[in-house]
């Protein structure tokens, strides 16, 4: 092996090709921090548009809810001696909620269109036509409640709300817990809750 000014000449073609490699580390390093940089630009942009549509989607919420408020502000509030001795669910006139673990029922009693006593409840005008019942979900009663029309309202704005008895032993504790987001969601919009039953 031959000495070139005092190391092996072994070292000529090592030394230079680890300086080739080091040299294109080197030139290779701002290319990968830039891209690393456009990744995170990317990642923030992308939480930042997230953020955007969530907070949106959170107004548009609030202004759908301020209408069902303000739709539902147009009934008066409920005079408690009206149905006060109601005590059986079929003589509730106003609108009443059976919630399940899946869905909630609404019955509502839509009103006479007929101003005259004349023939009320016989087989002319039987009261039994005038009764809408609707499953719903859960996610769908404000907008729901908020569209019932001011004559199903004989009450005032009050509503009754009791667990579907069809409801399974082991779904008990499911049912109670949609009762409670029921009232939640009412007394959010203003509606006042008789729950059944309470007396």
């Amino acid at each position: 092996m031959e000495l070139r000014r005092g190391r092996p000449a072994i070292l000529d073609l090592v030394i230079p090709h680890i300086c080739h490699k080091g040299m294109l580390l080197l030139a290779l390093l701002p290319v990968l921090a830039i891209a690393a940089c456009h990744r995170e630009v990317q990642a923030v942009a992308g939480v930042a548009k997230d953020a955007e549509k969530a907070e949106h989607k959170a107004q548009a919420a609030a202004s759908e809810r301020d209408q069902e408020r303000a739709e539902l502000d147009q009934i008066v509030l409920p005079t408690k001696s009206l149905y006060i001795d109601v005590h059986d669910p079929a003589q509730w006139a106003n609108p009443f909620l059976l919630v399940g673990a899946e869905t909630v029922g609404l019955r509502i009693m839509m009103p006479d269109a007929n101003p005259s006593p004349v023939g009320q409840g016989t087989l002319l005008r039987p009261a039994a036509a005038r009764r809408q019942e609707l499953e719903l979900r859960l996610s769908d009663l404000s907008s729901a409640v908020s569209a019932i029309p001011a004559g199903a309202w004989p009450y005032g704005r009050v509503i009754a709300v009791a667990e579907s008895p069809s409801a399974a032993p082991k779904d008990r504790p499911m049912v109670r817990r949609n009762v409670e987001a029921v009232i939640r969601q009412l007394n959010d919009l203003g509606v006042i809750v008789e729950e059944w039953p309470s007396r």
